[in-house]
């Protein structure tokens, strides 16, 4: 019997390929291409292309491109471009555009596959530096390789300077590398020539070298200076190092840091030192110094910490570090003769009235080599507090208005001198101390038309030390004689207090004067008088001790033990005093000079101020009218002069010695002291009419600046220094013109004059100094500052500055001099403004020469 069986070799095998292991071509372009033009646009069938001319656009991806005509050949996947010739010439230039990157040439072809391109006649800008091409390959969006090539920061059409090279190669936003290059200048050719260069084109800052001036003088020779190295950290932070080097072996070494985090933070760190050399060696006149100075600012944004604020200002070094300087470009700091720096914390207790301030200080005297330091300085103060007060701080009856206050203030303070600055030395005689203060007033109406002010302090002074003299027979005295008192300091808590108490009586009394003819309405006269008591008991008896201080035991010297102390001594004796004020002011109301105008009367000032004030202390046994201080103040000329007024007249003669007796001079005062000064400044602007005055504030040009004051400083490296902007279109287009008779300028003058009578020898004037300064715009781009005094009593001029400057477009030209003097000197520099070829400069300095005789 046969089976019926399924032949295994009838079922269907399945393919093993479950999908066409051949992948389909890849389109070429990716993205759609759009196009536009003006006038027309032909499409090629045949041949697969689009033909758009005048205003051609096209887009694909991130490419724009922008020209006169534009021929898209889809079969070669190409684009070309190019301008188009009419009656001005070859107009609509192709922009081509990809990402960020954006040039401009006579004509481009530029392949959509492989993203290279052949451009002929290319502008290209990277950053501040401008690119001419005249044959561009463009290999892909990293690498582009020119021939004939020039590059310059300059925008003008026909550039003031370009470096020309015949092949280079670019990374667009990373640098340029160039073969051998020369330098030309308004198309000379010059002999500056490098084999090959290399400019980075980084957007942020980078690191990099300083090229060095030079100069000599004849105390060191010759000299490089201010060459080094520019280190671009990170955003935040970055550091310049430099140094100088002489031919008479001398040198020096400058670092210079600048920080800055937004919205919290930025300062500048900045030490200099120096190894000075002068004279030759073996010889009398050789010595050798070093000197340093060290700077540093710090600011703290409000914003990042309301209730606390830390704050730096500090200058401090040798003494004689600016005047002996060789590298010194800032001159004002010649003229200096104290140098102060002080860094401090302020903190707020928030929900008390407390605040806290600490603060380490130092004061240098460059004349003197005096350093005084405060190493820390704390201070607690207290707002006033009005205990008494009503609800919701009601203040109406005189318990009401009683006002608190508080403060305490603790020293370590250091006096010492530029040679023990530094050493172990310095703290050994350091002065320590806290002083407590309080005080309370209040105030009522008296009379109706009187305040009266009772007031009340107190003052308690702590000393982790005191003195204590005894005698010693083996030291001589100041007679020298054997036989002294010596001082002995004994650690140890010690303190003392005192307190006073007084009232003062005060009023406003006004005058008027009215007018009834001319200008002048009213003159108005205030008299603010005032009168005051106050009362200090003898708290310096309680602490006095005796001491022998020569060989005669009867010779006695009191002191206390208080009496080197930061916060002085308890007062001696007792002190009931009554002071006087007495305080004047003038002013006047004057019409317009248009009766018919709207305007209102014009207040005019006539004398800001015009004060008086004595005491008379009821309780001394002799002299017991202190001198009369007075000052006084107005202003003149609309405002343009400040004239001030102050000194001290002195009621009592004096002895050929110099000692006052209590005998009053014949004509009751003797001017003691005198100081006029007057300060007077005028401009061009002061003489424009007033179309003028109103297109000024009208316009948003450089007019509306004040001139520069070019007083300031070249900065000698030039090299990684924020450059003052580019001017804009309008102000270049402006600046073209000549100021022809209209030229800006401005003048200021400063007048001193001081008397003196002693009453027994000196009388006469002092000082008597006419300072001026000032600026004129000779044209828009030239600018000439000067700076001196004359010194009438003596008859010679004082420190004098002049300062050239020139506004070459893409370069900048500075001549600082200093004509006559012991700081006989001049700084040179011309140079690139852009910050890429900031090397690109020409740079002398001639510092002063030694003074021989």
């Amino acid at each position: 019997m046969l089976t019926n069986k399924t032949d295994s070799l009838i079922t269907k095998k399945k393919d093993t390929i479950v999908a066409d292991s051949i992948k389909k071509p890849k389109e070429v372009i990716d993205g759609i291409i759009t196009h536009n033009a003006e006038d027309y646009t032909i499409q090629n069938a045949k041949n697969k292309t689009v033909t758009l001319f005048n205003k051609a656009h096209v887009t694909y991806q991130d490419i724009n491109l922008k020209a006169g005509k534009i021929i898209v050949d889809y079969k070669n996947n190409t684009v070309y471009a190019t301008g188009f010739k009419d009656s001005t010439g070859y107009v609509q230039r192709p922009v081509f555009k990809q990402g960020s990157q954006e040039s401009e040439q006579d004509s481009i072809l530029f392949n959509f596959k492989t993203e290279k391109a052949l451009i002929y006649g290319v502008k290209t800008m990277q950053g501040e530096m401008i690119t001419y091409g005249e044959q561009t390959k463009r290999v892909n969006d990293s690498t582009i390789y020119m021939r004939k090539l020039r590059f310059t920061t300059s925008k003008k059409e026909n550039p003031d300077y370009y470096i020309a090279t015949n092949k280079a190669k670019l990374v667009p936003g990373k640098k340029i590398i160039v073969g051998g290059s020369n330098l030309v200048l308004a198309d000379v050719p010059t002999p500056v020539y490098l084999p090959f260069a290399y400019f980075p084109l980084s957007q942020s800052r980078t690191s990099g070298f300083i090229i060095p001036s030079w100069g000599e003088n004849n105390q060191q020779g010759f000299f490089l200076q201010n060459g080094g190295y520019y280190f671009a950290i990170n955003d935040y932070f970055d550091l310049q190092v430099t140094g100088d080097l002489y031919s008479n072996g001398s040198w020096a070494i400058n670092t210079e840091s600048n920080y800055s985090v937004r919205y919290k933070f930025s300062g500048g760190l900045r030490f200099r030192y120096q190894n000075l050399i002068t004279g030759i060696r073996g010889f009398s006149d050789y010595s050798k110094t070093s000197k340093y100075n060290i700077t540093w600012s710090h600011n703290q944004d409000s914003k990042s910490s309301p209730n606390s604020r830390l704050s730096a200002s500090v200058n401090l070094g040798s003494s004689k570090f600016y005047k002996e300087s060789l590298n010194e470009i800032d001159q004002s700091q010649y003229l200096t003769n104290t140098f102060n720096s002080s860094i401090s914390y302020y903190k707020k207790f928030v929900g008390t009235p407390f605040n806290m301030n600490v603060t380490m200080t130092h004061s240098q005297n460059s004349n003197t080599e005096v350093i005084k330091m405060t190493l820390p300085s704390l201070q607690l103060n207290m707002d006033r507090i009005y205990p008494f007060a009503g609800k919701g701080g009601v203040k109406k009856n005189a318990l009401q208005k009683v006002g608190l206050n508080y403060s305490m203030q603790g020293q370590y303070l250091i006096n010492t001198t530029d040679e023990e600055f530094f050493t172990s030395k310095m703290f050994e005689e350091a002065k320590t101390g806290i002083q407590h203060n309080a005080s309370a007033n209040t105030n009522i109406k008296a009379f109706k038309f009187f305040t009266l002010s009772p007031n009340m302090s107190y003052k308690d002074v702590w000393y982790f030390n005191k003195i204590n003299k005894h005698y010693d027979p083996n030291i001589l005295n100041s007679n020298g004689n054997l036989g002294a008192a010596v001082n002995d300091t004994i650690s140890g808590f010690t303190r003392f207090n005192e307190y006073n108490v007084g009232v003062s009586l005060s009023t406003n009394i006004y005058g008027t004067f009215n007018f009834k003819k001319g200008r002048l309405k009213a003159l108005r006269h205030t008299v603010r008088p005032s009168i005051s008591w106050s009362y200090r008991p003898d708290f310096a008896t309680q602490h006095q001790l005796e001491v022998q201080q020569s060989a005669d035991p009867n010779n006695i010297l009191t002191y206390t033990p208080f009496e080197s102390g930061i916060y002085g001594q308890p007062g001696s004796g007792i002190s009931n005093s009554i002071g006087i004020s007495l305080n004047n002011v003038l002013e006047a109301k004057v019409k317009p000079k248009d009766e018919d105008s709207d305007e209102e009367d014009k207040k005019v000032m006539i004398l800001n101020n015009l004060n008086f004030s004595t005491s008379y202390n009821i309780a001394a046994d002799s002299l017991r009218w202190s001198k009369v201080s007075y000052s006084a103040s107005t202003r003149l000329f609309k405002d343009k002069m400040a004239v001030n007024l102050s000194g001290s007249l002195d009621p009592y003669q004096v002895t050929s010695e110099g000692v006052q007796i209590d005998k009053f001079n014949p004509s009751i005062f003797r001017i003691q002291q005198a100081t006029l000064t007057a300060n007077y400044s005028v401009s061009s602007k002061d003489f424009d009419n007033k179309e003028d005055d109103n297109e000024s504030k009208s316009g948003n040009g450089a007019e509306n600046n004040p001139p520069d004051v070019l007083g300031t400083d070249i900065n000698p490296t030039n090299g990684f220094p924020n450059q003052r902007a580019s001017a804009n279109k309008k102000d270049t287009e402006k600046t073209a013109k000549l100021y022809h008779a209209n030229i800006p300028w401005n003048v200021s003058f400063v007048y001193s004059s001081s008397y003196t009578n002693n009453g027994y020898s000196i009388a006469g004037i002092q000082s008597h100094t006419l300072g001026f300064s000032g600026n004129v715009e000779l044209t828009p781009k030239w600018k000439v500052g000067f700076a001196s005094g004359y010194d009438i009593q003596s008859g010679a001029f004082s420190y004098t500055r002049l300062n050239f400057s020139r506004d070459l477009d893409s370069w900048r030209f500075n001549f600082n001099w200093i004509p006559f003097g012991t700081r006989t000197s001049y700084n040179f520099f011309i140079g690139v403004k852009s910050s890429m070829l900031s090397d690109l400069k020409w740079d002398k300095n001639k510092p002063p020469d030694r003074t021989l005789f």
